[in-house]
């Protein structure tokens, strides 16, 4: 081989593994390039964290929140049952008013019819007539009088209004009179007895 061959030959192969290495570099900063881009990608963004004292006014703020809504239902609910019950009571009133009513007109009659007569146990009759029937309304309705002679004094139940001395010693601390008479209203005292209580 003559030099100028040599020359080329040698020329060449440095041109070539000249290009050889350009190339692998180019590769290595494509391959890294990817790899960076790789890295960015499967990282993600950074979450801006909450700061605690914001967080717990807004937990705080929740909870008031609750508990203003809470309040005002319960308002409502207490003034929606006071009223119920307003109404109720003025509804029950006005059925016991209709019913005694009648009972009214027949005192009115036998008042009128009383000024003639001159029959007294025909007057006795009427009004105990009219006593039964006002009566027997009132228990339909739960009115029950109370029985309490001769049983023992309860300062839970009855009110004495005197004491006197007992007739006997059985009779010693039990109610020997009612001088007014006490009722029940659905097992629920409506008014005491006023009694005599024997010592």
């Amino acid at each position: 081989m003559s030099e100028k061959e040599e020359e080329l030959t040698v020329d060449g192969q440095d041109n070539a593994s000249a290009s050889e290495e350009k190339e692998q570099a180019s590769n290595q900063e494509s391959n890294s390039e990817e790899n960076v881009s790789e890295e960015s990608e499967g990282q993600e963004e950074p979450v801006e964290e909450k700061d605690p004292i914001e967080a717990l006014k807004e937990q705080v703020n929740a909870e008031k929140d609750k508990y203003v809504r809470l309040y005002a239902e319960f308002e409502n609910f207490r003034r929606r049952t006071a009223k119920e019950r307003i109404e109720l009571i003025s509804s029950a009133t006005g059925d016991l008013m209709k019913e005694i009513i009648p009972v009214l007109d027949d005192f009115d009659r036998a008042i009128g019819s009383n000024q003639e007569a001159t029959d007294l146990e025909a007057v006795k009759a009427g009004f105990e007539l009219l006593h039964n029937k006002l009566y027997r309304l009132l228990e339909n309705k739960g009115l029950k009088p109370m029985d309490s002679k001769g049983k023992d004094f309860d300062p839970e139940v009855h009110e004495a209004i005197a004491q006197i001395p007992a007739p006997s010693e059985e009779e010693k601390g039990k109610i020997i009179d009612v001088v007014e008479k006490g009722y029940q209203l659905n097992e629920k005292i409506l008014r005491h007895p006023k009694v005599v209580v024997g010592q």
